[in-house]
């Protein structure tokens, strides 16, 4: 029996994909639900698993783009064998060409024939090159350096290659907001002291309880929850000529993935306590890591956070995810000297950024939030967890 593999719909808007890499070769004998392709939507990249078990007849190469509901391969369910896997780029090993041409002897230095002809055309010694290729040898490359006076002698080149659906639609997504919206930033610093010494004390109690760690994300996440209930235009989107409030607050979280920036979402944020937060962000963070994310896990955010500060970076004005209104930046944290009640004291200091859209968002509303974020941040025991430390934390 012929099984015709189609593509499935990764989800709502998304009509046509593109067949990033087939995971097995034509005539493979596949097994039920093996992986065996991976697919780009404009959202997130999916693995195509396999509807029975049979040889697999390919129908569609990688790179070419299809429209949900097409056949991309046929599967022989009445045929046997063993499943087998396609070596990744990097295991296969390939046997060097033989070189056609001849390498030249030059006085000792070896060059190949190219090479050699110009360095008798240009009057070159050999001996005062450096071959950069096999063996030593003098390759073209090393006489045009010679010839234009550089003093670089590795090899030169360049690569190119298809931006996949995913990167195309970022980057699309990116450029729109800066044309379409009308994006402001506005600044301040965050002692974290307060949470610096909770964390010292509770973390190992709240990872040997629940098994997650007592991480940064959830004072963030719980402290813009709460900014959010009280500026509820921070929490808004524009529709047509309609703004849309929320009397719920889903949070996207943005994760840095192989293919790309994907920003899953923790759904009512505003009702989970720390331990809750902190399991649902590493489920979906280790999720949208490893492939494994799902379109409506990406779906219907109403804000987001982004962390540049685990790859260093100080400061930066995050760019706003559409439809959403706005985003809420975090950054490094700097040993600086801060002035507390008269005196210079050394605190762990964060600089954070909110970048509104100012359609939505009036100064006023994106300062009172972001000074909000700042006092929960930096008393955390009384502004978010009610006075009661050890009982908020279920310790």
């Amino acid at each position: 029996m012929l099984l015709e593999m189609r593509v499935p719909s990764p989800g709502e808007s998304i009509s046509e994909v593109e067949i990033a890499e087939w995971l097995v070769e034509d005539g493979d004998y596949v097994e039920k639900d093996q992986a065996i392709a991976e697919i780009d939507s404009d959202k997130a990249t999916l693995e195509l698993p396999a509807e029975e078990s049979g040889t697999i007849k390919i129908v569609v190469g990688d790179g070419e783009t299809v429209a949900v509901g097409d056949i991309v391969c046929i599967i022989d369910t009445s045929a046997k064998g063993e499943a087998k896997v396609k070596a990744t780029k990097e295991e296969v090993s390939e046997t060097p060409k033989a070189t056609v041409k001849s390498a030249t002897d030059l006085g000792g230095a070896k060059a190949t024939p190219l090479a050699s002809a110009m360095i008798s055309e240009h009057d070159i010694l050999a001996k005062e090159l450096k071959g950069t290729g096999e063996a030593g040898k003098i390759t073209k490359s090393d006489v045009l350096g010679a010839i234009q006076g550089s003093s670089t002698q590795g090899p030169r080149g360049t690569s190119r290659k298809k931006m996949s659906s995913l990167r195309r639609k970022i980057a699309s997504r990116l450029v729109a907001v800066k044309n379409e919206t009308a994006m402001l930033t506005t600044f301040n610093e965050v002692d974290m002291t307060a949470i610096f010494e909770i964390r010292k004390e509770y973390k190992e109690q709240f990872k040997e309880k629940y098994g997650v760690g007592l991480g940064f994300m959830s004072f963030f996440t719980k402290a813009v929850t709460t900014a959010l209930q009280e500026f509820k235009d921070v929490n808004a989107m524009i529709d047509g000529n309609e703004v849309i409030h929320h009397n719920y607050t889903d949070i996207g979280i943005a994760v840095s993935a192989p293919k790309g920036l994907m920003v899953p979402v923790v759904r009512n944020a505003e009702l989970m306590n720390f331990q809750e937060v902190e399991s649902d962000i590493k489920r979906l963070a280790i999720k949208a890591r490893d492939g494994k994310i799902t379109i409506n896990e990406m779906l219907g955010g109403t804000f987001t956070i982004t962390n540049g500060g685990v790859f260093g970076s100080m400061l930066s004005t995050p760019i706003i995810n559409p439809p959403q209104s706005a985003i809420l930046g975090m950054h490094n944290i700097v040993e600086r000297p801060m002035a507390v009640n008269g005196e210079v004291k050394i605190r762990p200091i964060m600089y954070v950024a909110l970048s509104y859209d100012h359609r939505v968002i009036d100064g006023r509303e994106s300062v009172g939030f972001l000074v909000r974020v700042k006092e929960c941040l930096e008393n955390p025991t009384e502004h978010l967890m009610g006075g009661d430390l050890k009982k908020t934390l279920g310790l």
